[in-house]
């Protein structure tokens, strides 16, 4: 199920950004600059902007349905749950070795010893 959701949400998706960038541009960026009145109301909706309000609730509600499939699917596990510590050959864990006291950062005498010259 949540491979044919997911295959229509794509759908749904390539289609959404075909019938948007297939919409004539109206202008007027966002609505800044119109002067209101009469002369500024909107031309009646076009075929294409109505398929697009099609696909966008469509993508909306697919995209709900994958959200629901996701949580219902994850029986409340956490990606934590599954992780497991490595043991060496004494049973110990393999952890990074303790800092101890010593929170500083390296000072310039511990640096690593430069390669030799090039003869």
């Amino acid at each position: 199920m949540e491979n044919i959701v997911l295959t229509v949400h794509l759908l749904l998706a390539l289609s959404l950004i075909l019938s948007v960038l297939l919409q004539r541009s109206e202008g007027g960026g966002l609505g800044i600059g119109g002067g209101g009145g009469a002369g500024s109301s909107r031309p009646p909706t076009s075929p294409v902007a109505k398929l697009t309000w099609i696909l966008a609730i469509g993508f909306l509600c697919t995209s709900l349905a994958l959200t629901w499939i996701a949580a219902s699917n994850s029986s409340g596990r956490s990606v934590i749950d599954g992780v497991t510590l490595e043991q060496d050959d004494s049973g110990d864990a393999l952890l990074p070795p303790a800092l101890g006291d010593n929170l500083l950062p390296p000072s310039p005498t511990d640096a690593p010893t430069p390669p030799p010259a090039a003869e």
